[in-house]
């Protein structure tokens, strides 16, 4: 007999586990981070003209989610109605050395990035007398050793809190199967305070199912992915040369390797945002030599935050839904309306891929690449979905 295939298992993530996630621009004062925020908002992406409500208030954006797929789908069907995918966007206010013992907005500044799932970093890397530092000088290392030490340090007293808590439970003795899994939850705790002293990172940590579970629930701002945006003058973005870069490249390698460093300048946002047509952001795009990089960090973040899309399709709409890669089918359509979860049959699935190739449904249908599947059934990125559910019980 052929030997078993090794079924890979599938990582535990660090979050919770939602689908309407959000993300949060974080930094010093006077790096970018507001006018990078407004620039978001102000972009085509960001249009309350495209998407209907995108400023839920001043500190709080919905972001459309660039993506040819749609657009593509969106142009065959040409429906009555078009509702892309899109990424909630805070911008928490400037932070400050000391932040994590209360320091100007601290405690505030730090229970905004709890709200939030994943942090857009912004670290400043340009010179300009105008704007002051609020270090006194551009020292982008600098900057990014505060930032991560303020975290750190208030996951720490985050930690201690919890473990304090705990120990009051396995105080009180005996031999239960509640006392064992108490016991084994402070274990957890005790390491993840010795990974924190030690100077880490939670997200950073080998964690795994049963430790990740208890992570969770602490919110800890260490453990939500970053992506961090290097904020240079619009000429060294245009000629992609900045003194900084190496600096900073070299301490995400050495400090939290593997994350999504994506070069920005705010100011060449700014002023795209002041053209009044599509054609127009594009024509100066072309005389400049550079494009804007906000399509590239918004997909960027959906991926760091490991989301993926299925759409519903048809002559009244074409919709892009947002999940949690790893969905089964059942919480895919719950996703559309919770009953539909509850109620779920079967899910008819067909691949995006195949209706681009093949040109239209029955197509598709008649090269049998439309699939019927059940409550198993992982929702892949790309899917073409239609539920069939039961009426919900009253």
């Amino acid at each position: 007999m052929p030997p078993k295939k090794a079924v890979e298992e599938k990582k535990v993530l660090l979050g919770r586990p939602g689908n309407n996630l959000k993300s949060g621009i974080v930094g010093l004062a006077n790096v970018g981070k507001s006018t990078l925020f407004q620039a978001i908002t102000k972009c085509n992406l960001g249009n309350p003209a495209n998407f209907p409500y995108a400023t839920i208030d001043p500190e709080e954006a919905r972001v459309i989610v660039p993506d040819e797929r749609y657009d593509w789908l969106c142009e065959k069907y040409k429906p009555k109605s078009r509702v892309p995918a899109n990424l909630t966007v805070y911008d928490i206010a400037g932070l400050t050395r000391g932040a994590s013992t209360g320091a100007g907005l601290g405690n505030a500044f730090l229970s905004h990035i709890r709200a939030v799932d994943a942090i857009f970093q912004v670290v400043r890397c340009f010179d300009d007398a105008e704007i002051i530092h609020v270090e006194g000088d551009v020292n982008p290392t600098r900057d990014l050793d505060i930032i991560s030490e303020e975290l750190r340090l208030k996951d720490i007293e985050f930690v201690e809190k919890a473990l304090e808590n705990q120990k009051k439970k396995t105080r009180q003795g005996g031999q239960s199967l509640q006392m064992k899994q108490w016991k084994e939850e402070e274990a957890t705790i005790e390491k993840i305070l010795a990974h924190l002293k030690d100077g880490k990172e939670v997200r950073k940590g080998t964690w795994g199912p049963k430790e990740i579970e208890v992570i969770n629930p602490l919110f800890l701002l260490t453990a939500k992915p970053v992506v961090y945006l290097v904020n240079l003058s619009e000429k060294d973005y245009i000629r992609k040369k900045n003194k900084y870069l190496p600096g900073v490249a070299k301490w995400i390698q050495d400090n939290a390797p593997g994350d999504p460093i994506i070069p920005i300048s705010v100011a060449f946002e700014e002023r795209l945002t002041r053209f009044e047509t599509d054609e127009e952001v594009a024509e100066e795009e072309k005389k400049v030599g550079a494009q804007s990089a906000l399509p590239k960090l918004i997909v960027t973040m959906r991926k760091a935050l490991d989301l993926g899309s299925f759409f519903t399709v048809g002559p009244d709409e074409v919709r892009q839904w947002t999940l949690r890669n790893g969905t089964k089918a059942p919480q895919a359509a719950g996703v559309i309306h919770t009953d539909f979860e509850k109620t779920f049959i079967q899910a008819i699935v067909f691949k995006y891929a195949d209706l681009k190739e093949l040109g239209d449904e029955a197509e598709v249908r008649s090269k049998g690449k439309i699939m019927t599947k059940g409550k198993d059934y992982v929702v892949e990125d790309g899917d073409i979905l239609h539920f069939k559910a039961g009426a919900a019980k009253s």
